[in-house]
């Protein structure tokens, strides 16, 4: 591993303190995200995630927070979360019998309600199987 000199490593943190400004600047917008989870969960509905790779790892543990608590101290009950990224033998049936652009869209297609949500994770944002996911729930008028 490289050594990371006093200049990288203020780099970091300097880009960590941007990421927060950046929250801070759309407080209300997430607020607004919270509560669409909340009416969601209210409403029977269910919360999908996907990614590929470390976002594949970022929705998993979304999902597991969901599913089953964010902190040791909150007693709650499971909040219904499903990780698309997670069925390693629907995903490789699809992707050798259909195509891995369609290893998110085609079990969504099947599970996926009106009163459910979406959040596909993406560092690129031009994954194929991402893109296609999000064309599948707006086709089913899913958040």
């Amino acid at each position: 591993m490289k050594n990371l000199n006093k200049k990288q490593l203020l780099s970091a943190i300097q880009e960590a303190h941007k990421a927060k400004l950046t929250l801070l600047k759309n407080i209300n917008k997430i607020k607004k995200i919270i509560y669409i989870f909340k009416d969601c969960i209210e409403s029977g509905g269910k919360i999908f995630f996907c990614g590929n790779g470390g976002s594949a790892a970022d929705a998993q543990h979304l999902t597991a927070e969901l599913l089953i608590r964010l902190r040791p101290s909150i007693k709650r009950k499971p909040y219904p979360a499903i990780c698309l990224s997670l069925d390693s033998s629907t995903m490789t049936a699809c992707g050798n019998d259909y195509s891995f652009n369609e290893i998110f869209s085609r079990p969504f297609e099947a599970l996926a309600n009106k009163n459910d949500i979406l959040v596909a994770i993406s560092t690129s944002g031009n994954s194929k199987n991402i893109i296609k996911v999000l064309k599948t729930a707006k086709k089913k008028k899913i958040k």
